[in-house]
């Protein structure tokens, strides 16, 4: 009997490891949340300083991500898996900090969600012009955008979750067929900065940082990794290490085959179309005047605009509904879904232009929310706590360079806003 039990304990471990979540899924998560809509204002922003110089935005970007996420993970060790980011706001840094924080949030999915419907009024045009032959204006068209997907988001979280499966699986698809057959069409010369002889481009860097730092906004992750894999810092590190790695290869291959394939003439039409994603999608065509190129890329910006719509709706809505005591019924969701989508919608109304100012906008907010914030908390945690399951690399040097970034990318935007750096919109 004793045999049989020392046989059998071995199998059981076995069993229990064979139920822990897989890396590839923590990936996934987190490259996924980063990686959307977003990504069609880094070529225009980056135009005037090429290639070179968007890397070195990327990998600024990158790493404060990265290392902000670090800290909020090593906050969330402190807490119960499942228990939300203003839950540890409030436990470290107060309750008036944590209604910040939850304000800062809550305006930031408001504008990220402005910034969609607005970039939604071209798939809407584009079927009725399609179908009917009608051209709805802007304005009115974000509003039809709105209502349709806004729908999937009231009727039920599986609904959303069922349409993203099947947009993500579609988006991935377009993408790797359309990204190959541009960066084999890449010009080297395209690349490059596109200013006056003397200049290198590197002044453009400081008003596109808040676009980058958009395109990876990964670090609302981490408490759902958490409670995806439980208190193993070093699986979580890993999967948000190889996702923000991810993201820098897919942006890399995003930027050489669209800056690679776009000159002066192909700008000019962007900025005529006030650097939305339609008109970029419109640049791309005219260099390329391949049909089935040009019918990839529609797709995947359509999937793209779609897909994190519904995302950003979906956590909104969630917030909302949680802060408002609204009830999970058809009523009390109604009255989530006006509150979630009436202000951006009517921002997207009356100013319909505005995917690329909102974007960057979403960069300050960000700056705050994501950076000087979670280092604020890993700096007050570490005299609250005696002992800690996980504590980041790099002492209180990491803390304050991440402080002082998070500061520099919200002047970068104030200064831009301002006009007193270049104009880096197309």
């Amino acid at each position: 009997m004793n045999s049989v039990n020392e046989a059998y304990q071995p199998t059981n471990i076995e069993s229990q490891i064979q139920k822990t979540p897989h890396i590839l899924g923590g990936v996934a998560i987190t490259a996924g949340t980063a990686i959307g809509a977003g990504m069609f204002s880094l070529p225009i922003v980056s135009s005037s300083m090429g290639f070179g110089w968007s890397l070195v935005c990327m990998a600024m970007a990158c790493y404060a991500m990265y290392h902000a996420s670090m800290s909020i993970l090593e906050v969330n060790l402190h807490f119960e898996p499942g228990e939300s980011f203003y839950t540890m706001v409030k436990g470290i840094l107060g309750k008036k900090w944590a209604i910040f924080n939850g304000i800062l949030f809550a305006f930031l999915f408001y504008i990220l969600n402005y910034a969609y419907i607005s970039g939604g009024s071209a798939i809407v045009n584009k079927i009725l012009v399609a179908n009917i032959d009608v051209e709805l204006s802007q304005g009115l068209a974000s509003i039809c955008f709105m209502l349709f997907a806004g729908f999937f988001v009231w009727l039920s979280t599986k609904a959303v979750d069922r349409i993203l499966i099947v947009l993500i699986t579609a988006m991935s698809l377009t993408f790797i067929m359309a990204i190959s057959d541009l960066t084999l069409l890449a010009q080297y010369d395209n690349l490059m900065p596109k200013v006056g002889s003397n200049d290198s481009g590197y002044q453009y860097i400081f008003a596109a940082l808040p676009f980058y730092l958009t395109s990876f906004g990964f670090h609302s992750n981490v408490p759902s990794l958490v409670k995806y894999y439980g208190k193993k810092p070093k699986v979580i590190a890993k999967t948000i290490l190889f996702g923000a790695l991810f993201c820098i290869v897919i942006y890399s291959f995003w930027l050489i085959s669209t800056l690679g394939n776009l000159n002066s003439q192909n700008y000019s039409v962007i900025s005529e179309g006030d650097g939305t994603i339609h008109s970029l999608v419109i640049a791309l065509n005219q260099v390329t005047n391949n049909l089935h190129l040009s019918e990839l890329l529609n797709y995947f910006a359509n999937m793209a605009v779609l897909s994190s719509f519904l995302g950003v709706s979906l956590g909104l809505f969630d917030f909302l509904a949680d802060k408002l005591k609204f009830p999970d019924d058809g009523f009390g969701r109604l009255k989530t879904a006006m509150c979630t989508f009436i202000p951006p919608a009517l921002g997207s109304y009356f100013y319909p232009n505005g995917f690329i100012m909102a974007i960057g906008f979403a960069g300050l907010l960000l700056a705050i929310n994501a950076l000087i914030i979670p280092a604020f908390m890993v700096k007050k945690s570490r005299k609250m706590f005696s002992f800690s399951e996980y504590t980041h690399s790099g002492g209180s040097f990491r803390i304050h360079s991440i402080i002082i970034l998070g500061i520099i990318f919200s002047v970068c935007h104030l200064l831009s806003m301002f006009g007193f750096l270049p104009n880096v919109h197309a």
